[in-house]
């Protein structure tokens, strides 16, 4: 498996960017004079109270989308990897060799996120980066693949499709979307502690087709508050038994929608706008998620 070695240039931008995400390396230049080596410059952090926290100049857009919430987790399926993106390399001194078989992966750490600084740069995949999509960036998962990604802090979960390469920070083990980082919760913060586990495309397929849940529902007409959407049923599940403790409601009141390979959890129905307002305040208030009003005609 051959090697490749991130030019001094991409070193300092990594550095500058304090372990971030890795673009396609850089073009080969005309060689030129040796120069003595010079180390590179201690890593910058952005004082900046926009969020992020841990790359220069970087941050959400001006006018962000406002229904992330409603942005559905990426649905694993089987993908061909990526053979440039998956052989071994060197950033920051440091050699990754990225998986080349889906095998299991199971790692707590820090998870930070990339945003407007990346946006619409190309990926370690070759593809634009988007920060408002449900992908991420891991030095050593193969591109693509498919991962679970838990908040040890909140037990909220999000899935994710791995496209990109970072970051290359000794306490970090992934970076985010932005859209991922804040359906997790962490964007004002910057990093959260979370658990990465792979997911087998073909097994978590299997058991989203799986009639698992007895209160798994078809839709039905009405207004309803979309609090989450999964690609796996346990994960629905999970979110809609949270719901019913916290809010004190009967078991009929939040149900998991199966539509195609995704289970939606959602509240309701309500007898008016007002009324499913005056509920999403509540979830807000209770659980820190952020509902959105859905109609069913």
């Amino acid at each position: 498996m051959g090697m490749k070695t991130l030019s001094l240039l991409g070193v300092a931008a990594l550095a500058l960017a304090l372990g971030g995400c890795a673009s396609t390396p850089p073009e080969k230049q005309a060689p030129q004079a040796p120069q003595a080596p010079q180390a590179p410059q201690a890593p910058q952090a952005s004082n900046a109270p926009r969020g992020g926290g841990y790359y220069l100049d970087d941050g959400p857009e001006a006018n962000p989308p406002g229904n992330l919430d409603a942005v559905p987790d990426a649905v694993p399926r089987r993908e061909p990897l990526n053979a440039t993106a998956n052989r071994t390399y060197v950033a920051l001194g440091t050699t990754y060799t990225p998986q080349t078989t889906l095998r299991h992966y199971s790692k707590v750490g820090l998870a930070s996120w990339y945003g407007r600084r990346f946006q619409g740069k190309k990926t370690s995949s070759g593809e634009r980066y988007d920060m408002y999509a449900m992908t991420a960036a891991h030095p050593t998962l193969p591109i693509p693949s498919y991962a679970r990604v838990t908040s040890l802090e909140t037990g909220k979960s999000v899935v994710v499709r791995i496209n990109d390469r970072g970051p290359f920070h000794s306490k970090r083990i992934i970076d985010l979307s932005y859209t991922a980082a804040h359906k997790l919760g962490y964007l004002k913060k910057g990093s959260a502690r979370v658990r990465v586990e792979s997911i087998d495309p073909d097994a978590d397929v299997a058991q989203v087709e799986a009639p698992q849940d007895a209160q798994a529902k078809a839709p039905q007409n009405g207004i309803y508050l979309q609090v989450g959407a999964f690609s796996r049923a346990d994960n629905a599940r999970q979110l809609r038994d949270r719901l019913q403790r916290s809010l004190g409601i009967d078991a009929g009141q939040a149900s998991v929608i199966v539509d195609g390979r995704l289970h939606r959890v959602q509240l309701g129905p309500y007898a008016s706008d007002d009324a499913a307002q005056s509920a999403r305040e509540r979830v807000r208030e209770r659980l820190d998620l952020n509902a959105v009003l859905v109609r069913r005609d």
